[in-house]
């Protein structure tokens, strides 16, 4: 019988770890395979390592990985697929957001022969100026990076075991896991989902949050960012060149007139904006290339019941 790996990653959702299980367990033992389940407590500061390890203590097929600090969903999903021994994966978030009645659909795409069976949700709840800001992201990402990434397509899918050691090979530090899953290729099959709201517990992502992830799928898939900014200085050096032009020709027409405020000003705010736009862009690269060369591990395990395990 094969098995199949499912990776929770939890930050702060008490809550919801035991109710995730049950609800799990429903779907799972009606399924003709073996199966573990993962939680991966990310740094949290409340009681879900707790409840974690009370689940660990009463089921075999309970693993766990208890992280040093909370380092982030990516690095939390990344330690898990590190550890699991299954032939394939399904990567859930621990909120009940991710039905786990798709399970059963998922297994029979990866039985289809599908290396990745991903889960679509609709966006049926979302405010509309989420939805809008959500599809005009999407639109521009698609257009400026390498890869495809779907409106609704997130973390929750299957992973074959070629996908999940495909993943595991990617060693960036700076990890956009949407972005990662299509860089990879391989044979993709797509289901959809009603999307399910937050019953317990408040979301982890704040606006703050989805901005920066926003900016991460920018950078981390392509050079464009920078091309822009190497186009648009030379499109101010060249309005700027006529401007001088036209300038100088009025003088030599018309004498030196009383200095202008405005297009001082205009000029000043205008260039500055620019520089200091191109200046935040190629920081980012920067900042990132400094992050790659220190080679700092994703991740530090404070506790664990599971080894490390990659099956090439």
């Amino acid at each position: 019988m094969k098995l199949i790996s499912i990776v929770v990653p939890a930050y702060n959702e008490e809550a919801n770890i035991a109710a995730m299980y049950d609800k799990l367990m429903q779907e799972l033992e009606s399924l003709p395979y073996r199966y573990e389940i993962m939680f991966i407590n990310d740094g949290s500061s409340d009681n879900t390592l707790q409840e974690i390890l009370k689940l660990a203590e009463a089921h075999e097929h309970i693993k766990y990985i208890s992280l040093t600090r909370n380092f982030g969903k990516e690095s939390a999903m990344l330690a898990g697929l590190k550890r699991i021994k299954g032939d394939a994966a399904i990567v859930m978030d621990s909120d009940l957001q991710h039905p786990p009645t798709l399970i059963g659909e998922m297994i029979q795409g990866y039985e289809e022969g599908f290396n990745q069976v991903v889960a679509k949700r609709s966006r049926t709840g979302d405010s509309k100026v989420r939805s809008l800001f959500s599809s005009l992201y999407y639109k521009i990402i698609n257009s400026i990076t390498d890869v495809d990434l779907q409106d609704g397509e997130g973390d929750f899918r299957l992973l074959s075991r070629k996908a999940i050691n495909a993943i595991l090979a990617l060693s960036e530090s700076n990890r956009f896991s949407k972005g990662l899953f299509s860089w990879i290729g391989l044979s993709k099959k797509t289901i959809n989902y009603e999307n399910v709201l937050r019953t317990d517990g408040d979301s982890k992502w704040s606006f703050s949050n989805l901005v920066n992830y926003g900016i991460d799928g920018i950078i981390s898939f392509n050079m464009k960012p920078l091309r822009i900014c190497f186009y648009t200085g030379f499109l101010v050096l060249f309005l700027s060149l006529i401007y001088i032009f036209f300038t100088l020709y009025n003088i030599m027409k018309e004498g030196i007139g009383a200095p202008g405020y405005f297009t001082t000003i205009t000029a000043i705010l205008l260039l500055g904006g620019i520089q200091l736009i191109s200046l935040g862009v190629i920081g980012e690269y920067i900042g990132r290339i400094y992050n790659e060369t220190k080679q700092r591990p994703h991740f530090l395990v404070d506790i664990s019941n599971a080894d490390e395990y990659h099956e090439s």
